[in-house]
């Protein structure tokens, strides 16, 4: 039952990641403002921006947006790469586990095949993030750390009242 239930967990926790990234990715150049839209760019701000920033708060410059969406193109291919092993990952080892008789060696092959892609789309977010903090001001940087310190003791508090 332990297994079953790690199993579960990792596949949601998979779903969200892949739900996430193909909700970045759908939204396009072409796309503007609107819930989650980041000044034109048609990238969303706050949490989910690129790299999780809270872009919309730190008032870009052109070039620094210009720099942004660059990044952000350049990084979408390999995002789609990556996103599209962990659809085939997670597909996979949902078949290996609704295979009768039980096959663990299946299991856990395409369980580790699920946890590197994850482990890989995890990397390229880091990089995307890391890349674009870099282009900011010490000043945006120091907001940016004041803005997810914020986000982190909401989410702290919003998970003892779960409780």
């Amino acid at each position: 039952m332990t297994r079953f239930r790690a199993l579960t967990l990792t596949a949601v926790l998979a779903g969200l990641l892949a739900g996430g990234v193909a909700f970045a990715q759908g939204q396009g150049p072409g796309r503007r403002g609107g819930p989650g839209g980041f000044g034109g760019l048609g990238l969303p701000g706050g949490p989910g921006g690129p790299g999780g920033l809270p872009l919309q708060a730190l008032n870009l410059t052109e070039a620094q947006q210009d720099q942004i969406k660059e990044l952000s193109q350049q990084s979408r291919q390999q995002n789609q790469n990556v996103g599209e092993q962990l659809r085939s990952a997670m597909e996979a080892q949902r078949k290996a586990v609704e295979t009768i008789p039980v096959d663990e060696g299946l299991i856990r092959s395409t369980t580790q095949a699920l946890v590197d892609a994850q482990t890989e789309m995890a990397i390229l977010q880091a990089r995307l993030r890391s890349e674009i903090f870099t282009l900011l001001t010490p000043d945006q940087q120091a907001q940016v750390r004041k803005l997810q310190a914020e986000r982190n003791q909401r989410a702290q508090q919003e998970g003892r009242r779960g409780r």
